[in-house]
């Protein structure tokens, strides 16, 4: 009798080594516990959350502010375009999540949009420091280049594009470090984001404080190659974290399995419903096999 408790329990402990939430590690295997996950994972997201989210507060903060006076716009126009890239970047991780969900997984899709929101700031570190791509010819002009205006928008909007990846993705990724059903991760896990929080505001805050100083009274080229080194260092240190990370498979189009149910749904519309509720197969097998053992106690009288 000992020698079988005993042997539950080191199955019990071997069992607990490893993680068994659907998850895998990068050589797509059971992740060990004790090497993957939990804060060692967690870590590495929530560098490159703050500096996504400096990133993209440096920019919008000042945008109206640099269509108007850099670029020459009126207000009018300026605001519009504003709105227009907000749009994007609102709208963005509808696609972006459905994508990552369905096809990608959301590792992958972090890389491709933290490679795309570098190129879009390196395009903005560019177009202010490259002699070509400069708004004007000298420092007194009355109306931007067509060239600057170009490289300007089209970085912009790979920021929007790379936003619609990072948001829907990045924060869910940093959640499928910790398994629910292990009760020390389970709590972590509640400490992550209130982390989680805590970086995104203090983004934010160096976002629109200092970044935004530098833009003000130093030069716009030099913010912006801050931040472009800021992206390319997390970007690196984010893709150290690769061995340590637990990955989810991703589970195909939702979008079809929507349209099988509706269309079973339509051509079904006329069957009627059975009086036995062992005949519906929504029930589980257990509850069925009970209700046909009832039914049968009824019929035997027992």
């Amino acid at each position: 009798m000992e020698q079988e408790i005993e042997k539950k329990k080191r199955d019990k402990s071997e069992d607990e080594k490893w993680v068994h939430d659907a998850s895998v590690d990068y050589k797509n295997r059971v992740p060990l516990r004790s090497s993957t996950g939990a804060w060692k994972a967690a870590l590495f997201v929530l560098i490159i959350e703050f500096s996504e989210r400096m990133c993209y507060f440096g920019i919008s903060n000042n945008l109206i502010m640099y269509l108007t006076q850099v670029m020459h716009e009126d207000l009018k126009t300026a605001t519009k375009n504003v709105n227009y890239w907000l749009g994007a970047t609102t709208l963005m991780p509808l696609i972006g999540g459905f994508v990552s969900d369905a096809y990608t997984g959301r590792f992958h899709m972090i890389i491709f949009s933290s490679l795309v929101y570098l190129k879009g700031i390196s395009l903005l570190t560019m177009s202010q420091l490259i002699p070509s791509l400069k708004p004007c010819n000298n420092e007194i002009c009355d109306r931007t280049r067509k060239v600057h205006e170009v490289v300007f928008f089209l970085a912009l909007y790979c920021i929007a594009l790379a936003t619609g990846g990072f948001r829907p993705s990045l924060q869910s990724f940093g959640a499928d470090q910790f398994d629910d059903d292990h009760l020390e991760e389970r709590k972590k896990k509640m400490s992550f984001f209130n982390w989680w929080s805590f970086t995104l505001c203090s983004g934010m805050v160096f976002g629109v404080t200092m970044v935004a100083y530098v833009q003000d009274f130093v030069s716009w080229g030099v913010a912006f190659l801050i931040l472009t080194i800021c992206m390319a260092l997390t970007i690196i240190v984010f893709y150290m974290g690769t061995p340590f990370y637990r990955y989810r498979r991703t589970e195909g189009n939702p979008l079809m399995q929507i349209l099988q149910v509706l269309t079973a749904a339509i051509r079904k519309r006329n069957l009627i419903c059975p009086l036995n509720p062992a005949l519906l197969h929504e029930i589980p097998k257990s509850e069925n096999s009970q209700l046909k053992i009832q039914r049968r106690k009824r019929i035997h009288g027992d």
